[in-house]
């Protein structure tokens, strides 16, 4: 059964996270489908552009704890948003968690409405956000990661806009991307993916240089006792048993 939903108009491809009752969770088979239709789009001539969005109210909880995808997986999917020859834009009108922040930074034009809701919530489950550091670290402020990483705590779309974590939010957040989608469709193709390529070059070096160090502490992590913990008390929703 398919989790993602497809549409295209005027040379934009959206697809659309489709399972919302798992709160558009990354299972295993969402990332593999979504990686294959992110590489067809980047091979169709006819697509000038991607715009990745969500029904529902959660753009994306992050990974899915009953079916996680493999670390290296994950590294897939974020690195086909980076690398893919046609702009990437991220269109969010709800919330946003953990590795779905990972899928967000990796576009390259992010817009969100001000209802949407940001949290790296992997340190209250006994993990880190190993993975998604890959995009996130060489595009978003180092001193707001740090407290967002490390506290878990809930940002909201204008906070987001600041640290660099999406480009822009708004009320209505087709009225912020409609000026985007406009100047994208204007573009030459060969001009869109060579203007991409220098933008990206320093988050691709990060692939380049960390994604199996990150890959295995991820891997590591989610096979804690810690996680285990962590995880367990998350679906009973309780608190783990280090909280004081």
């Amino acid at each position: 059964m398919t989790a993602l939903a497809r549409s295209r108009a005027r040379g934009v491809q959206t697809l659309a996270l489709d399972s919302p009752h798992r709160r558009n969770a990354l299972s295993a088979a969402l990332v593999a489908e979504l990686t294959a239709a992110l590489t067809d789009a980047g091979r169709d001539t006819d697509v000038r552009a991607v715009v990745l969005t969500h029904t529902g109210t959660t753009f994306s909880a992050g990974a899915d704890l009953r079916d996680p995808p493999d670390p290296d997986a994950l590294v897939g999917l974020l690195r086909t948003v980076v690398e893919l020859p046609k702009p990437v834009v991220a269109r969010v009108t709800g919330h946003v968690r953990a590795g779905g922040l990972g899928l967000l930074a990796a576009c390259d034009i992010a817009g969100a409405s001000t209802a949407s809701t940001f949290a790296f919530t992997e340190v209250r489950i006994g993990v880190a956000p190993a993975v998604i550091s890959l995009p996130l670290l060489p595009r978003t402020d180092p001193r707001a990661l740090a407290r967002l990483y490390l506290t878990g705590e809930r940002f909201d779309a204008a906070e987001a806009a600041r640290i660099g974590l999406v480009t822009a939010a708004g009320d209505d957040v087709d009225a912020v991307l409609e000026p985007v989608l406009d100047g994208l469709r204007r573009a030459s193709p060969q001009a869109l993916a060579e203007t991409k390529r220098l933008l990206t070059a320093r988050v691709l070096e990060a692939f380049d240089r960390d994604a199996a160090q990150l890959t295995a502490l991820s891997a590591r992590l989610f096979a804690s006792p810690q996680a285990r913990e962590g995880m367990t008390a998350f679906l009973e929703r309780r608190d783990p048993e280090w909280v004081v």
